[in-house]
């Protein structure tokens, strides 16, 4: 089974942007949105994927992504449960880890976050200057969630 044990806070300033090594668009769907099942559709650059998550806890949960036509991603974006959510994710490695830093568009504007991925939920690791609030356990910050309660409405 495929776990995911991901972190996330705010990002202040732009102090991370010289740590930035590349960047790729994502537009990304739900086609269900219950916390104890997200089914997303994302077009990430070129490529397209079809992930699954289960019901998160504490920062841990199930996860299965499979890369698909990009047609079907084209048609599947179409039936989602709610506006695409537009993305530039930007990634910063820092001291032997890789930050996901993903700064949103459109109805999502003026967030920027950043994710890391972790190998268990106790990893230790070092805090980029960059970085703010923890948000881990804010159902805001879920991108489901951004895509029909948007930033800018807050």
């Amino acid at each position: 089974m495929g776990i995911e044990i991901e972190r996330k806070f705010l990002v202040r300033g732009d102090g991370w942007r010289r740590q930035a090594s590349a960047q790729t668009r994502f537009s990304q769907g739900y086609l269900s949105r219950d916390p104890a099942r997200t089914v997303r559709v994302r077009m990430a650059g070129e490529q397209a994927f079809l992930t699954i998550k289960g019901a998160t806890t504490g920062a841990t949960r199930a996860e299965f992504e499979y890369r698909i036509p990009v047609a079907d991603v084209e048609q599947l974006l179409t039936m989602c449960d709610g506006p695409v959510v537009e993305k530039i994710r930007h990634l910063c490695p820092h001291e032997g880890m890789t930050w996901e830093v993903d700064e949103f568009l459109d109805a999502n504007a003026g967030l920027v976050v950043a994710e890391i991925e972790l190998q268990s939920e106790g990893q230790a690791f070092a805090r980029p200057a960059w970085l703010g609030a923890e948000v881990t356990g804010d159902a805001r910050y879920v991108n489901a969630n951004l895509a029909v309660r948007p930033f800018t409405n807050w």
